[in-house]
């Protein structure tokens, strides 16, 4: 049976498209691997989904006691929340809305299944 630990973040102040570009890198990847590439992306997006991963890292291990390298990222949501919406003054008299977009960050990881060498599969 597959364990899939779960870490979530909710109303992050970052745009759900500039967090994605960052999620889609390490998606998949061992999490050691995402580690270290999301301590060397200059983006915010990296800073907000490392905290996450280190969350999701530490449920994994204090829950469910599983070992931390043989971890991976099976699954990371970056969806997008309500706005903050602002309002800037036009001329005569209307305004400008101004949406400050959020985020949620939710990140899966699992267990990598170790493969069974010398069985073959005949069909």
């Amino acid at each position: 049976m597959k364990m899939k630990v779960k870490a979530q973040v909710k109303y992050v102040r970052a745009q759900t498209r500039k967090v994605r570009i960052v999620a889609d890198l390490i998606r998949g990847k061992n999490v050691n691997e995402a580690m270290i590439m999301l301590q060397f992306l200059p983006n915010l997006g990296a800073r907000l989904i490392q905290k996450v991963l280190k969350s999701a890292i530490a449920n994994a291990k204090n829950n469910f006691k599983l070992g931390q390298e043989k971890l991976y990222i099976s699954e990371i949501l970056v969806d997008g929340a309500t706005p903050f919406k602002r309002f800037h003054p036009r001329s005569r008299g209307s305004a400008f809305a101004i949406l400050k977009r959020q985020s949620h960050i939710t990140i899966y990881v699992e267990e990598k299944k170790e493969k069974i060498s010398g069985t073959k599969s005949t069909s």
